[in-house]
Formats: C-alpha cells, structure tokens, sequence
C-alpha cells in the first residue's frame, strides 16, 4: 500500500490557528516566567542588602521588596483591619496602620502584624497596643499586601473598619493624609506590650506554574501539527485502496 498525503484547506487552517495559538501562549507564559524569576532575584537582593532609610521623598520604585528603617509615630486614630487573613489554622485580622515619617509631612501605612479573631463575636476588634512617641520601625516594603477573594459589598473605609482590602491610594482618600504609595510589612522584635504576630509570607510569584503552563500550550501546538500530519497520511491510503 503506498501511502499519500492529502492536503485539505479546511483542517489546514484549523492546525494553522491551533498552533500559532500554542507558541503565542507558551511564550506569553515564558515571559511571564521570565519576569517573575527576575522579580524573585530582586526580591532576594532587597531581603540580603542592608536595610534602607525611609524619608519623605523615598522612591517607592526603589522600595519595594527592599528592608527599610523608618522612624516616626503612629497616627493612633485611623486602625484598619484586614479580614479573612489566617494564621496557624486560626481565623484573624491584619492590623493596618499609618505611620508619620520624622522630619516630613508624609505617611506610610504598616502592616503591624496578625491578631486572632474573636470567633464567638464576628465583629468583635482584638485589644492591642500602639507605642506612643517616635519610635523606629524595619520591614519589607511593598506597594501592596496580598488580596483576597471581596465577599459582598465592601465596607466603608473609616477608623476601625473590617474590610476585606485596602491599600494607599483607598487609604488616602479616605483619611486624608498624604501616604507613600508603599506599605510597610513590620518586622523585628515586638516592642514593648505589644501581641502581634509577624510572619510574612513571601509573596507568591508560581513561576513554576508559569513554565508549566509554557510546556503545556507548546505541546498543544505540537499536537495539533502532528495530528494533521497523521490524519492526512491515513486519509491518502484510504483513497489509494
């Protein structure tokens, strides 16, 4: 039996438009995984240097992922609290914070730490203490924490809301300070009667996924190839029989 191939238009374009479909988005999925293995070096680079000093007229783009110092006082009367954030299997908040930077008119919001939910009163705020005076802070800046899921219609942002997220621009427009467009996850030893816990997780950039995506949609355009090449092969022996 001698085999043909038989060329058709129809299932031609069809392949055609799987595969570059494949390689478009295998390499949209390589660069994604390119720029996040780049993002993590720099991550690892700001984590290992020496820790910056935060001042009023910092650059945020040359902030974030970094240590900072910053020394100030918290603004008392605007907490913020941040839902749905579990800790070691327990349900509880992030308490938010601005922080006035010594020496200039501008904020920072800082993420103090996590505190445990009162399960048996929902709405019920954890006690905690905030340091009075000018006190010095270290953390990681970044220009935003980590998003959850919005259930319902988001809370007013005033003194002492819950609310599922916020960041510094929200922050802003709501109270009226003039904040960084950076926050500040607080790290270092607790100070003095304070009970909150600081365990940041690194933020989650799935390059592994990304690649994993790559490989899939790669091999989707590969597939699509070979398939028309087969099924035309079969089709040009059928009709030579």
């Amino acid at each position: 039996m001698r085999l043909r191939f038989r060329f058709r238009t129809i299932p031609f374009i069809a392949t055609l438009i799987l595969v570059l479909l494949g390689i478009a988005l295998g390499n949209w999925q390589t660069r994604r995984a390119a720029e996040k293995t780049a993002l993590q070096a720099r991550l690892d680079r700001g984590m290992a240097a020496a820790p910056l000093t935060l001042d009023g007229a910092a650059d945020p783009a040359q902030l974030e992922y970094h240590r900072v110092i910053v020394t100030g006082e918290f603004v008392p009367n605007w907490p913020v609290f941040l839902d749905n954030r579990p800790q070691g299997g327990r349900a509880g908040f992030i308490l938010l914070m601005p922080f006035t930077i010594a020496g200039s008119n501008r904020t920072v919001l800082v993420a103090r730490g996590w505190l445990p939910r009162n399960t048996a009163e929902h709405d019920r705020l954890p006690a905690y203490t905030t340091p009075t005076g000018r006190v010095t802070l270290e953390g990681r800046a970044v220009r935003q924490l980590a998003r959850v899921m919005q259930l319902g219609t988001p809370a007013p942002l005033k003194p002492n809301a819950i609310v599922q997220n916020t960041g510094p621009a929200e922050f802003a427009q709501a109270s009226g300070l003039n904040l960084l467009p950076v926050v500040i996850e607080q790290t270092g030893p607790a100070l003095p009667g304070e009970a909150l816990v600081r365990d940041w997780p690194a933020p989650s950039l799935d390059i592994d996924r990304h690649k994993g995506y790559a490989v899939q949609w790669y091999a989707l355009a590969a597939m699509a190839f070979l398939f028309f090449v087969m099924t035309g092969f079969r089709s040009g022996s059928k009709k030579s029989s």
